[in-house]
């Protein structure tokens, strides 16, 4: 019961940090300029790392807690 509580509720917030970066990054390349040159592409960077965390975290969830 907390197991499965816990699964959502992390899998919750690693998809919502993965939503929150990515449209950081969307709104830096577009907003261009010096700020763009500084924040776009590392921005994209930890949205990539944060998307293996995310998909490395799920499949361990589905993998350990299948019935």
């Amino acid at each position: 019961m907390v197991s499965g509580i816990f699964v959502k509720i992390l899998s919750i917030v690693l998809l919502i940090l993965v939503a929150v970066v990515l449209i950081l990054g969307i709104g830096t390349l577009f907003k261009g300029g010096e700020t763009s040159k500084k924040y776009s592409n590392k921005l994209m960077q930890m949205r990539v790392l944060l998307q293996f965390i995310a998909i490395l975290v799920l499949v361990s969830f589905a993998y350990f807690f299948k019935n």
